[in-house]
């Protein structure tokens, strides 16, 4: 009982040193995950950008640690300008289509669910994120493979000529939609989907109903309303996801391994060149390709205002 009476103490010396200096508390608060972020996240980016201005010797194939912009040369080779324009054409795609498929799933959410639905609509956006990553993309692969369950019940509505037309098309087309651009856009779509609708969803929810009433009570017609009142107010969600759409796609390298011809992408040509390849320095400035894409993005974002109202 004796040594509980000098540990009680100090507790409460530390207690009250805390509660007097509330300062102390927030960095023993702060300091451990700011350390992690600073070392491991911050320190790790700061490797890469310096490994992406190293080179590879053409004779030993060793790295070359000599400050060079050989390496950034070469990403304006004419294959791998083409890997950058396709991830970045297709990452805009992506988001695109999110946009459009998430809108009216948000805005019902946000506006005409209420108890359960609102439950049983989380649910059903939350539940494809509670399954493995690696299943999902093969089970698409097999949905949309030729003996697939697309092609199966395409030819059961006798509209087979209308996908062989879809894959028959140049660029986006192949032997079939897990051998496309069209099947690695569909998995883009589906996989990141409820990254666009959430943000969306929460943003639609803080647009005050009296607004939308006020703009139909002044004559505004539905597309104006929609035009003027809820697009520009619901529009940080829209950016919000858009940077979650966007940058995971620039950097995803598996759904493109998997679905889609031998196109690489850029998650794919930092994988290969820093693995099968050994050209360290050039996965480097390939990965640096998405951060700098990001980071004018979202310099744009904030100038137009957009996160303003987040």
């Amino acid at each position: 009982m004796a040594a509980a009476v000098p540990a009680q103490g100090l507790a409460g010396r530390l207690s009250d040193l805390l509660w007097r200096r509330p300062g102390v508390l927030l960095a023993l608060l702060l300091g451990p995950p700011l350390l992690w972020l600073g070392v491991v996240y911050l320190g790790s980016l700061v490797a890469l950008l310096a490994q992406s201005f190293f080179s590879i010797d053409e004779f030993s194939g060793l790295i070359n640690r000599q400050f060079t912009l050989k390496t950034y040369g070469e990403l304006l080779r004419p294959q791998n300008l083409d890997i950058i324009l396709r991830t970045v054409g297709m990452a805009a795609a992506v988001t695109l289509a999110s946009v459009v498929v998430a809108f009216p799933i948000a805005y019902y959410a946000a506006r005409y669910a209420r108890g359960r639905w609102k439950a049983l609509f989380y649910l059903g956006v939350m539940l494809p994120l509670w399954s493995s990553y690696l299943v999902k993309i093969y089970a698409w692969k097999m949905i949309l493979a030729r003996e697939g369950i697309v092609s199966w019940a395409v030819a059961g509505v006798h509209l087979d000529w209308l996908l062989d037309g879809i894959l028959g098309l140049p660029v986006i087309g192949g032997p079939s939609l897990s051998f496309s651009y069209i099947g690695t856009f569909i998995v883009f779509l589906y996989v990141w989907l409820p990254f666009m609708i959430l943000p969306m969803q929460a943003s639609l929810e803080r647009v005050p109903q009296n607004l939308i009433e006020a703009s139909g009570d002044l004559g505004a017609s539905t597309g104006q309303t929609f035009r003027q009142v809820i697009l520009p107010l619901a529009m940080p969600g829209v950016v919000a996801g858009s940077i979650f759409t966007f940058s995971l796609t620039l950097g995803d390298y598996i759904i493109p391994q998997i679905i889609g011809n031998s196109a690489a992408f850029i998650g794919m040509a930092v994988y290969q060149h820093q693995g099968t390849a050994g050209n360290i320095p050039l996965a480097a400035a390939f990965a640096m390709v998405p951060i700098a894409i990001m980071v004018i993005y979202l310099w744009i974002a904030r100038r137009l205002g957009a996160f303003d109202a987040l």
